[in-house]
Formats: C-alpha cells, sequence, structure tokens
C-alpha cells in the first residue's frame, strides 16, 4: 500500500541534539526525494558550524540558506544564529530576525508552523533530544494539518524534556531512537507505509517541487 509521500522534513533539537541529528542524516540516501530544514537553538553571538558537520557526516549538503533561497529535494536548510528559518508556499526559504519564540531565535515552533501551514501532509516533523518544551507546539500544527510525527524516544536522548513535552502534547506516528529515524524518513519520503515496504515498488509516488 502506497501513502502520500512526505517530502518536506522539519526536525529541531537542542541540548545534546547534535548526536542524534548526526546519526539521522547520515543514514539518508543521496537521492533522497525530500527537502531537510533543521533548527538546532545556538547561541546569537557564535557562529555555527552545524552545517560542515552535517555535510561530512552526510550525502547531502547542508548550508545557511539565504533568504529567498528555492526550495529544492536533496539538501540540508540549517538556520542561522539568531535568524528564524521559514518556509513557504511558493517555494522558498524565509530567513528573518523576528520576535523569539520560548526565548529562541533561531525557534523550532516558528518553523514547524511555516511548513505545516504551506505544505500539509507533506511535511514530518522530528524532534530530537533538548531541554525545555520548544517544538511542541509545532508538532501540533504538523498533526493538525495532516503531517507526520516522528519523536525520539525520550530514553535514547541525552536531553529529555524536549522529546517528553512533545509526546504530552501530540500524538506520535513514531517514537524511535535516532538510528532508527533515518529510514523512517527515507520511507515516508518515498511514500511507503514502513510496515508494508518489502512489497512496495520503488519510486512510483514521489512529489514534485514546483518552480517558484
Amino acid at each position: 500500500m502506497r501513502t502520500a509521500c512526505r517530502d518536506i522534513i522539519v526536525i529541531g533539537a537542542s541540548a545534546g541534539g547534535l548526536e542524534p541529528l548526526c546519526a539521522v542524516v547520515s543514514s539518508l540516501p543521496a537521492d533522497l526525494p525530500a527537502a531537510i530544514f533543521v533548527v538546532v537553538h545556538v547561541p546569537a553571538w557564535r557562529d555555527s558550524a552545524l552545517p560542515a558537520i552535517l555535510s561530512r557526516c552526510s550525502p547531502l549538503p547542508a548550508f545557511h540558506p539565504p533568504s529567498g533561497q528555492p526550495v529544492e529535494h536533496g539538501r540540508i536548510y540549517v538556520a542561522p544564529p539568531d535568524r528564524h528559518l521559514l518556509v513557504g508556499p511558493d517555494n522558498r526559504v524565509e530567513v528573518w530576525r523576528g520576535p523569539r519564540e520560548n526565548n529562541f531565535r533561531p525557534a523550532v515552533n516558528a518553523l514547524f508552523r511555516s511548513a505545516a501551514v504551506a505544505y500539509g501532509e507533506r511535511v514530518t516533523g522530528v524532534i530530537l533530544s533538548g531541554a525545555l518544551e520548544d517544538g511542541a507546539t509545532g508538532l501540533w500544527w504538523i498533526k493538525r494539518m495532516g503531517g507526520t510525527v516522528v519523536i525520539q524516544d525520550p530514553a535514547d536522548a541525552e536531553f529529555r524534556d524536549m522529546p517528553n513535552a512533545a509526546l504530552s502534547h501530540v500524538s506520535a506516528d513514531y517514537v524511535a531512537s535516532s538510528t532508527d529515524i533515518g529510514e523512517i524518513l527515507s520511507d515516508l519520503a518515498n511514500g511507503n507505509r514502513r510496515e508494508d515496504k518489502e512489497t512496495q515498488e520503488e519510486g512510483s509516488n514521489r512529489c514534485q517541487l514546483d518552480a517558484p
């Protein structure tokens, strides 16, 4: 059985989130038919080496996008320090210094909410290790708009606050260790239900991004 493909992947992490984030992106295929957007809480005054780190541990290129960058499959868009990362219905990235949310800029909730409104059921939201509860409300938006929710198993997370807060706000479609999440995302991007993947044909239901 095939389902709607989930080709917009949004990931949020904070304290203790770098290791599971690397585990997730390292297991993704180079031809992943999805675009990935990442928010990790970093101090506003510090340069972020996250794109370089993710590019080393993933077959997909990672970078801080400029505002207006077109969204393409097979790319990892990383929120820069002190800027929110948003996505819009015109298939372009927006980077802006809006108000803090939950005392954070960039904020996971801001990214998740924008993706949910722009892409609906095509969105998969992922929460990894982190303190406090940023991302929980954003996952609620994703779920409300028909998207899919993936949460790192709190027992697998160094900091459990964000996964636990997410689980208390929304019903997760998948709760998994960081080493299993990449395979889940790949299956969803290809329109496959994981429990049926042995019987499915590859690549016949891939989403296309309209040219902006």
